[in-house]
Formats: structure tokens, C-alpha cells, sequence
């Protein structure tokens, strides 16, 4: 805006000369070196999953929100009981299941199951049946082949559109392709991600992926929960109170050094889906052991800060897709792309024997370099920030570039115009000005004047009035109306002509969507991989080895990986569980001497060996190990609705019925919960049922104070059984605990110095020393003398207190009623 005799007020400024340069860029990602970057949104992840179950086999497809990608399974063959679909329940944690209208019973009476579970953690999905029709064959193929998908560009011709998703997607499994077209049916009926939007936008597909549970080892949610794999807890920070929870003291929590949240989501990824496959495992190994090495520890300080950099890029995508991008979204992928390259830099000076390595450096192709190049070039940043839109960089297109002079120049032109406006305006008009609003057009702007009372006095010849805003009257004069005519809506004209730059900028990202998605891949991995390296470098970690011969583990002085950081001192112990001698491991020992800890230690080791991590021990062998299951804290919740030895049954009855020869089993004073006996027989017959397996029975490892079990003898002598125990020596009246694992069997609970050191009176713990020997020896237990004395004398000296205050004076006194209430009750007592 520009005026006479008066300030001359604002005008949308042009783009001043950038930082950026117009080729690819090298001395820095971003090129406002004072941006203060934007957090990245956290959308909630929804799953929603496809499945299809005839003849014995299973075809399954679900939609991930976070990545705006399709997973696939090829056709898998399952049991009557779909333990391989609930694997995946277990897993994906959906929130909606679609299927068939039309099931077999196998398949309806699993589905109502699930959908009766009021209370699944954190909620039961939601069941949707759709018509048969919908999961046709033919028609399942024509909404796959017919989808607008971002990955496949558009010169492709229908023919190559085909071969291209043949390359990606089975057909030749005909329940899994069914299973994608009903989940697109879904998709677009539900219109996922894009209820606000047209009804010509669709829901954004990002890519199609397949996935596979082979290999997997089977671990359960208790298990995570008292191994402490995961635990959450309540944020501490007040503005975090609504959004959920921080990772506590947890193995994931000490080994996630993650420095981006793609990394982060990865590692928690393996965390879940522990692996027997000895390649994948070894092929972990082998970059965590690089990066251990003395001189490559400044590459891997370089890798993890460039890794700091890669951002949330299907986030961006899919806003690409639905043409939501924001400014920050090109800063972030600039710096996401510049960072990539510079990974894949690296990567080629490091030795290409190791797969990572060779694939970041093949992988990372000279796409992220036009990419990086194009946005360069066009992004004009500091000019987006300013104006909080997309706008380009000069030189890109001219007749832009012609438009912002323009603009640029206005405040000048527009003076001049307003002083001329001013020559023939009534002489009380002291001073005018000539605006330009965006969408109106150019005006002249008037004080206005004290006459100007009454909307008619507003009317001046050869003006028209537009409106009054801040005591200043607007009006169109022919100037304005030539001005318009002459230069249009500048503002408008840029700013639709830079979208459509944006639009074609996006259509050029998009189109090279795939490698972005595969620098994802590689770089999350490498940055968990460096995670684990670092974690190891700092605790001291060995590298694991893997036997497939060897049904079970042997660990040489491992240590517990949470209880080390947490202890002055920590003793480590061995554990052998291979072959055929000793598999059922009965460990006695008195109370905090250390048991819990040893069954956690061997299940931690065994846990991080499968997801292809340094251990904590000297060496570790670890054989095909299929599953782990545990009983040894009860995971209470009043929403159950059970027992907690109603829980404890539940959870050993689930590694009775599951566990294998090559399976682990960690089972901590199992029967306390209910009357000794039963308890005590419970434990027995299912010890008793493994040792009857014989060759097939697992690797178990009991801890229990109950020495009647050996005692005794409710255990049948054999190879299988091994009995061990916690080292202690007996000082005096002290107990000192060795925390060391040896063989043996413990001769006493030693529950009473247990009690003393947890703050219980001496009598009452001298007390129950008593007792227990009383029971041992099978003598009478009779009450304590001195204590019966005790309370005798209170009783009669409360007696007395009573006569004493007894006013014989009285008039209101009645002896009778005085002797039946206070004195014959109280003689009961005292006699």
C-alpha cells in the first residue's frame, strides 16, 4: 500500500535473494540456518486387517496408517485352530478384522471368540463381515490392477501397469489376492484417512509390502511384561498427561539409542518378532561387530548424526498424495534426502562384504540426488517461511518472476498513483492513499471527513464506494479500475502459479516414492543396528553364537542386562539347558539369594540373542529356540475378572499345552497361591508330565521354596532332572547370600532372617521360628507364656481402673448391671 500525507503502510514483498543455491546444495541441508524445525506430527496408527480362511489355509492382507502401506502373506497353511492367525492378531494388534459373510464353523467360532473378549488389552477389534461377492476372484483382480497407486507412474501403459504388480504381488495366491481386494473394498467404502476429503480422493496407498511369520519365536505378553522387555509408565511432564505414556526401566528402554523414529518403531519391531532365522541373525551381528571396532567408532558417531535427519517420510508422502504438504514438510524432506546421500557416501568407503553396507550403497540411487537437486533448485525456503506457503526460487519461471517485480514495485507506483488521485479530489480531503487487497483489487482509500455523517454523505463524483473500515472510506476510481485491468490480482496469480509448480514438484517426488520408502528401510535399520553396537560398546556385551544342532542354550557368566546397571555388584552365573541330561532344572534357595533374578537372566540373554544383540555373558550358544514362556510374577488386573492363581494356571497351562523339546520354560514359585498341598501338588504333576515327554521334553527351569518336592521325592530320578541351588554361608546368626548358582539342593528357606532384614519385630520373627520348628519336628504348638502373662496383667489392671471409678455414692449406680456387663466379661479373660 502506498499513499500521500500519510505513512505508507505494507505490501506483499517479494522474494529476496535466497541463500539457496540453484544446483544441488553441499554445504548445508537446510538453508535457514535459524529455522527452528517443526515437531513432526504423530498421527494414531490404525491396522486394519483382511483375512480369508478355506481348505486349511489362510490368506491375509492388512492397511497400516503410519505408512499409508499395504502387508500382505502369502497363502499360509494353519491349523483347525488358527494358532498362526492369532500369531498375527497377536502382533499387528489390529483395530478392525474383515471377512467373508460367508465361513466355515472353524473360522466363525474363532471370530465370535475374539469379539467376545470384553477384555482385551488394550481393546477387542472390531469384526466386519462383507458379502461373499466382495472377495470374488476376478473382481478381487480388477480392484488391484485398476488402483491409483502414487508408485506407479503414469506413462506406464495398462500392459506394463500389470507386470508391474505382478512383480509385486502373488496372484498366484488366490485367497491372499482375494484378501487384498476385499481389504480395498474396505478401504474404499470406509474411506480411511480421507473422511473429510472429496469423494474423488482415495485413500492414499504408499506401496505394497509382504510380510512373513516364518522363523518367528513365539513370546507372549506376560512374558514381555516380567522379563521387562516393555514397561510403560505415566509421563511425568504435565503437557504429556493426555498423550500416554514414556518407556521406564525396560530392556528396550537401555538398548534404544535410536536416533530417528523410524529406528526407534523398527527396534520395537524386532522386539516383537524374535527370529530363528540364522542369517538374518548373523547378518545383524556382523555390522554391530564393525561398529565395536576401535577405528570405526568416529564413522559410527557420523552415520548416527546423519541418521538424526531422516524424518517421518510416509507422512509426507501421503500429505503429497492429498495435497496437504506444508512448509516444513519440503525442509524436512530436503534435509531427509540430503542426509541419504550422505549415507550412501558412506557406505561405499566401508567394506562392501557386509549386505547393509552394499545395499545402502547400491540402493540409494541417483534419484535422491534429482530429488534433492530439484527441490534445491525451485524451494525458495526462507520465502516460504516468511509468507507460510510454498513459493519457488527467481530464475525458475520467468513470467513469476516478472509478477513479483511487479509487486515489488508497487509501494513506489502507487504513490504516485494516490498523488494524482489527490489533485482532483474535493480540497478538505487532506490526504489519500491507494491500496492493493488480494481478491478486491486496488483502491482508493479517504479519511473520513466530520461532515461525513449519514451513508449518503459518503457518495463523492467519479467514485465508487466499496465500504468503510477504520473510519476510512474505500472507493473504486477509474485509476483503480485501469490498475486492474493493467496488473490484475498479482497476489493471486503468483501464488496459483507456484502451486502449480508445488503440484508438479510433488508428481516428481511421488513418482520416485519407492526409493524414499527403501531409504527408510535402510536407514532405520542401520540406525538400529548402530543403537545395539553402542549399547553393547558401553555395557560390555559379547556376541552371541547359534548352533541349530543345539536344542536349548549354554550361557557362560551371562548377567542380568537391567539388574547389572542397578546393583553395586553383580555376580554372573552360568547356565547349560543342551542335550539330554538335564533339562528340567529344579533350583532351590532361600528367599532373595537370587533365584527370580538367575530365570530372568537366562531369559533375557536367550531374548536378545533372537533379536540379533550383543548378550551380557562371556559367550552364549543359543540352539533353535521356538518359543519362551514364563510363570514367575502374576500380571493382576482387576478388569480380568480372575484369580490371581486363577492367572498363574493360566499361564502354566499355556507352555503345557505349546511348549516343544526345543522350547524354554522359566517357572517361578508356581503354587504359592493356594493351600500348600495343592500347590505343592500342582507344581509336581507338571513337572512329572514333562519328564514323561522324555527326548521331547523342553528346557525347563523351576524355582520354588518348596523343598517338600524334594524332600519328598515327588520328582522321579533320572538324567532329565537337575537340582541346583544359591549359594549361602551362615555367619553367626547371619545369613551371606553368594548370589551363585551351584549344584545342590537348599536345606532351609531361611525365611526367618528374610523377615529380620525386611523390619519385622524379633519377637514375632523369633516367634515364627518357633512354630516352623514345632511343625518340622512334629511337636504341639502351644501359646507363649510370657506373652499369656502379659495380657493378663493389662486385663486386671483395666479391671481395676473400672473400680476405682466406680462412685459408690451414686444414686444411679446399679451394682448388678455393673458386675454382668463390666466384671464377670472381663474375668473371662483374666481366669
Amino acid at each position: 500500500m502506498a499513499s500521500v500525507g500519510a505513512t505508507p503502510g505494507r505490501t506483499p514483498q517479494g522474494p529476496g535473494p535466497g541463500e539457496a543455491s540453484a544446483s544441488f546444495p553441499s554445504p548445508a541441508p537446510v538453508p535457514d540456518p535459524r529455522e527452528a524445525e517443526e515437531e513432526e506430527e504423530e498421527e494414531p496408527a490404525e491396522i486394519h486387517l483382511c483375512v480369508l480362511w478355506n481348505s486349511g489355509y489362510l490368506g491375509i492382507a492388512y492397511y497400516d496408517t503410519s505408512d499409508s502401506t499395504i502387508y500382505f502373506m502369502p497363502d499360509a497353511p494353519d491349523h483347525e485352530s488358527l494358532k498362526l492367525l492369532q500369531r498375527v492378531l497377536d502382533e499387528i494388534d489390529p483395530q478392525s478384522v474383515v471377512t467373508s459373510a460367508k465361513q466355515d464353523e472353524n473360522m466363525t467360532r474363532f471370530l465370535g471368540k475374539l469379539a467376545s473378549q470384553e477384555h482385551r488389552e488394550p481393546k477387542r477389534p472390531e469384526i466386519i463381515y462383507l458379502p461373499s461377492v466382495d472377495f470374488g476372484l476376478e473382481i478381487s483382480k480388477q480392484r488391484l490392477l485398476s488402483g491409483n497407486y502414487s508408485f506407479i507412474p503414469d506413462s506406464m501403459t495398462a500392459t506394463e501397469k500389470i507386470l508391474f504388480l505382478s512383480s509385486i504381488i502373488p496372484f498366484d495366491c488366490l485367497l491372499t489376492v482375494r484378501a487384498l481386494g476385499g481389504l480395498l473394498k474396505f478401504m474404499g467404502r470406509r474411506r480411511i484417512g480421507v473422511e473429510l476429503e472429496d469423494y474423488n480422493v482415495s485413500v492414499p496407498i504408499l506401496g505394497f509390502k509382504k510380510f512373513v511369520l516364518t522363523h518367528l519365536v513365539s513370546i507372549d505378553q506376560d512374558t514381555y511384561s516380567v522379563l521387562q522387555i516393555f514397561k510403560s509408565e505415566p509421563h511425568p511432564s504435565v503437557y504429556k498427561v493426555a498423550s500416554g505414556l514414556k518407556e521406564g526401566l525396560s530392556l528396550f528402554g537401555i538398548l534404544n539409542r535410536c536416533r530417528c523414529k523410524w529406528g526407534e518403531k523398527l527396534l520395537r519391531l524386532w522386539f516383537t518378532r524374535p527370529t530363528q532365522d540364522l542369517g538374518e541373525l548373523n547378518s545383524r551381528l556382523d555390522v554391530i561387530q564393525f561398529f565395536l571396532l576401535p577405528q570405526n567408532l568416529d564413522m559410527a558417531q557420523m552415520l548416527h548424526r546423519l541418521l538424526g535427519h531422516i524424518k517421518n517420510v510416509p507422512l509426507i508422502l501421503k500429505r503429497m498424495k492429498l495435497s496437504h504438504t506444508k512448509v516444513s514438510d519440503w525442509q524436512v524432506l530436503y534435509k531427509t534426502v540430503y542426509s541419504a546421500l550422505g549415507l550412501r557416501d558412506a557406505c561405499r568407503s566401508l567394506p562392501q562384504s557386509i549386505q547393509l553396507f552394499r545395499d545402502i550403497a547400491q540402493e540409494f540411487s541417483d534419484d535422491l540426488h534429482h530429488i534433492a537437486s530439484l527441490i534445491g533448485k525451485v524451494v525458495d525456503f526462507e520465502g516460504s517461511l516468511a509468507e507460510n506457503r510454498f513459493t519457488v526460487l527467481p530464475s525458475i519461471d520467468p513470467e513469476i518472476d516478472e509478477k513479483k517485480r511487479r509487486l515489488t514495485g508497487l509501494p513506489s507506483f502507487l504513490t504516485e498513483v494516490a498523488r494524482k488521485e489527490l489533485e482532483n479530489l474535493d480540497p478538505r480531503i487532506p490526504s489519500c492513499s491507494v491500496i492493493y487487497i488480494p481478491l478486491i483489487g486496488f483502491l482508493l482509500c479517504i479519511p473520513r471527513l466530520p461532515s461525513m455523517v449519514e451513508t449518503n454523505d459518503f457518495e463523492i463524483e467519479g467514485l465508487d464506494f466499496m465500504f468503510l473500515s477504520e473510519e476510512k472510506l474505500h472507493y473504486r476510481s477509474a485509476r483503480t479500475k485501469e490498475l486492474d485491468a493493467l496488473l490484475g490480482d498479482l497476489h493471486c496469480d503468483i501464488r496459483d502459479q507456484e502451486t502449480l509448480l508445488m503440484y508438479q514438484l510433488q508428481c516428481q517426488v511421488l513418482a520416485r516414492a519407492a526409493v524414499l520408502t527403501r531409504v527408510l528401510d535402510l536407514a532405520s535399520r542401520l540406525d538400529v543396528l548402530l543403537a545395539l553396537a553402542s549399547a553393547a560398546r558401553d555395557y560390555g556385551y559379547s556376541r552371541p553364537h547359534y548352533s541349530p544342532r543345539l536344542l536349548g542354550v549354554r550361557i557362560q557368566n551371562g548377567r542380568h542386562p537391567l539388574m547389572e546397571l542397578c546393583a553395586r555388584t553383580f555376580v554372573p552365573n552360568s547356565a547349560e539347558c543342551g542335550g539330554y541330561k538335564g533339562r528340567v532344572k529344579v533350583i532351590t534357595g532361600p528367599n532373595s539369594s537370587g533365584k527370580s533374578i538367575y530365570l530372568k537372566q537366562v531369559g533375557l540373554i536367550t531374548f536378545m540373542a533372537l533379536v540379533g544383540s550383543f548378550v551380557p555373558a562371556e559367550e552364549a550358544e543359543i540352539g533353535a529356540v521356538d518359543a519362551i514362556f514364563t510363570r514367575i510374577h502374576s500380571c493382576e488386573s482387576i478388569s480380568l475378572g480372575l484369580s490371581t492363581f486363577m492367572i498363574d494356571l493360566n499361564q502354566v497351562a499355556k507352555a503345557v499345552n505349546n511348549a516343544t523339546e526345543r522350547s524354554l520354560v522359566l517357572i517361578d514359585e508356581f503354587g504359592k497361591g493356594t493351600n500348600t498341598v495343592d500347590g505343592l501338588a500342582l507344581l509336581a504333576a507338571v513337572i512329572r508330565h514333562w519328564l514323561a515327554l522324555g527326548p521331547t521334553c523342553p528346557h525347563v527351569f523351576v524355582a520354588t521354596n518348596f523343598l517338600s518336592l524334594i524332600q519328598l521325592q515327588l520328582l522321579p530320578q533320572g538324567p532329565l532332572v537337575q537340582y541346583l541351588t544359591m549359594e549361602t554361608c551362615e555367619d553367626g546368626n547371619d545369613l551371606v547370600f553368594f548370589y551363585q548358582v551351584c549344584e545342590g539342593v537348599a536345606n532351609a528357606s531361611h525365611a526367618s532372617h528374610t523377615a529380620a532384614q525386611a523390619g519385622l519385630p524379633e519377637k514375632l520373627v523369633a516367634r515364627g521360628k518357633e512354630v516352623s520348628d514345632l511343625i518340622c519336628s512334629g511337636k504341639p504348638i502351644k501359646p507363649v507364656k510370657e506373652l499369656l502373662k502379659e495380657k493378663q496383667m493389662e486385663n486386671c489392671q483395666t479391671l481395676v481402673n473400672k473400680f476405682l471409678k466406680l462412685d459408690l455414692e451414686d444414686p444411679n449406680l446399679d451394682l448388678d448391671i455393673f458386675m454382668s456387663q463390666e466384671v464377670l466379661p472381663a474375668a473371662t479373660t483374666i481366669l
